[in-house]
């Protein structure tokens, strides 16, 4: 009997981590997708309707990068973000000043989605090793500038085959580059809703 209830453990572990696997590969895709779309960077503050809002189809950031393809397997981070930021407002960053949510920006801001991954997600080592990052993935940046930045690790490979794309707007609208290594990693994570 305890052998049974072992395999059956492992049979009920192998096809979570299978079912978390092709959420990953379908956000690489989501997010693949994405890119097809013409969209103008555009950081301004929205008024946007919650839940399963969005800003104009034609505008976003990087985090709308991250936001859209997550809905488009009908998980909404506004929702969510929103959700435990409530709850647990001491646990995310306090950089803006506020002291209370705000539906239309907090799941918009790069520090705030790292708190909410780091909460529900995985977060998974920080390496300079391409190996380390696979399609589905989760990385965020530090730019030069001191601003944060964050994309989707995607399922097409650099022209050298060494390393993922990512999936991003970092100011030229959505876009898949080559792009891992060019600023600090700061955060890197698996997310599967």
């Amino acid at each position: 009997m305890r052998y049974f209830l072992l395999a059956l453990l492992l049979v009920v572990y192998s096809n979570n981590i299978f079912s978390q696997q092709i959420v990953l590969l379908k956000l690489s895709d989501a997010a693949i997708d994405l890119t097809k779309d013409n969209v103008t960077y555009d950081g301004r503050y929205f008024s946007i309707s919650y839940p399963n809002g969005d800003v104009p189809a034609n505008k976003g950031v990087c985090t709308d990068v991250i936001i859209r393809a997550y809905r488009a397997l009908d998980i909404d981070l506004q929702e969510l973000v929103h959700r435990d930021m409530k709850a647990n407002f001491h646990l995310y960053p306090k950089i803006w000043g506020l002291s209370k949510t705000d539906t239309n920006i907090d799941h918009r801001r790069v520090p705030n989605l790292m708190a909410y991954f780091s909460r529900f997600g995985t977060v998974k080592k920080i390496s300079q090793n391409p190996k380390d990052y696979v399609p589905g993935a989760i990385v965020a940046w530090r730019l030069s500038s001191g601003l944060t930045h964050i994309g989707i690790v995607v399922n097409r490979k650099s022209s050298d085959g060494k390393r993922y794309l990512i999936s991003h707007n970092i100011g030229a609208g959505q876009l898949l580059e080559d792009c891992l290594f060019d600023f600090k990693i700061i955060g890197h994570y698996s997310f599967s809703g």
